[in-house]
């Protein structure tokens, strides 16, 4: 589905549509040298990754509302850093059941890679933790990982890099062991580079926002565009660059001459794309080699998974290992950290939270 019409503005018209043709022909232009991309929970979701903050997205179940039926202060806590440092077995009993290695790429973020290797793509912003960019094939360097990812980890007091074997070993170990720093005056607990509640944004991340200026093109996909500084990004492009939205819902406020919206799921409408690119063959080739980056043992997870099956039964086995795992007490743990927000979306600063 696209966008029906555009609002009155002064700038010409870079497009020469409202459809896919018209954008793949603008991206086989020499004007279109630089592509942006943006994303969120939703490029990651048929790859079998739950969004985090609510029911009724691609999942159909939120983490969030599952989490909340537990013994957990409040179901943010799980992504807390002054939660963490009193009870950081949640965090690791979910990050066991999101691992690295137990998902594979999915066909949007094979598009990426073939964006890359067409050298089109700029920068690739993205909200999600989950490492599939990197999976899929995108280089480490034109990745900005807004809420930090799995990527990485270091001790939270004294900021020593961790090995990432040892990380890896401890989580998926039978019985989760609680990572610790190795500095013998230190032993501080050890977290992946993820960004929590109360901690501020990556460095990169602000870095590297100067550079939409240099946008010939933005795509934005699978978001809902509602958690700021992230969200902000849209509006800091050229005012000529076309801005494209691929996502099941309309949000955010596109509403310039060479704004388009398309609205389905990622995958789908990225594979009528590369068709009007010519690049299906080369998606479906790039989509079949992230089956190498599934850790043995790991099942391919299926392109479209049914909700009511493989989601649900996955939400089922985290909050089973949490109700096991978790000791905490309403009286002496249970006490709720402070919080500048209630219902915010998970792993931003508070201070630069904002609801629309």
């Amino acid at each position: 589905m696209t966008k029906p019409g555009y609002a009155a503005d002064q700038h010409p018209r870079i497009l020469e549509g409202n459809d896919l043709k018209a954008l793949a022909k603008y991206m086989k232009s020499d004007s279109c040298r630089n592509v942006f991309l943006m994303l969120g929970a939703g490029v990651s979701t048929s790859a079998g990754i739950p969004d985090f903050r609510s029911p009724g997205t691609a999942c159909d179940l939120g983490l969030y509302a599952n989490l909340a039926r537990l013994n957990l202060p409040f179901p943010e806590a799980v992504f807390e850093i002054g939660f963490f440092k009193k009870n950081p077995i949640p965090f690791y009993t979910l990050a066991k059941e999101l691992y690295p290695g137990r998902f594979r790429p999915t066909p949007t973020h094979s598009f990426i890679t073939l964006l890359h290797s067409h050298s089109l793509l700029h920068t690739c912003f993205t909200q999600n933790i989950d490492t599939l960019e990197r999976r899929a094939g995108v280089p480490a360097h034109k990745i900005v990982e807004a809420h930090g990812s799995f990527a990485t980890q270091r001790c939270i007091d004294c900021k020593t890099p961790f090995d990432a074997e040892k990380i890896k070993k401890a989580v998926l170990s039978e019985k989760i062991e609680i990572p610790r720093c190795e500095r013998r005056r230190c032993k501080g607990l050890v977290k992946p580079d993820i960004v929590f509640f109360g901690e501020g944004l990556p460095d990169q991340f602000h870095r590297s926002i100067r550079n939409l200026r240099e946008a010939d093109l933005l795509i934005v996909l699978g978001t809902s565009l509602t958690v700021h500084p992230f969200a902000s990004l849209v509006d800091l492009v050229p005012n000529d660059c076309p801005r494209v939205l691929i996502n099941l819902d309309e949000v955010g406020d596109f509403n310039k001459p060479d704004d388009v919206l398309f609205l389905g799921k990622c995958d789908d409408i990225v594979r009528e794309l590369c068709k009007e690119l010519e690049w299906e063959e080369e998606l479906d080739a790039a989509w079949e080699k992230t089956k190498e980056s599934l850790e043995a043992g790991e099942k391919e997870p299926e392109l479209e998974p049914e909700p009511e099956e493989s989601t649900e039964d996955e939400v089922e086995k985290i909050t089973k290992n949490l109700e096991q795992g978790l000791k905490v007490s309403d009286e002496k743990d249970g006490k709720r950290p402070s919080s500048k927000r209630g219902q915010a979306s998970y792993l931003v600063e508070p201070d630069s939270v904002e609801e629309d």
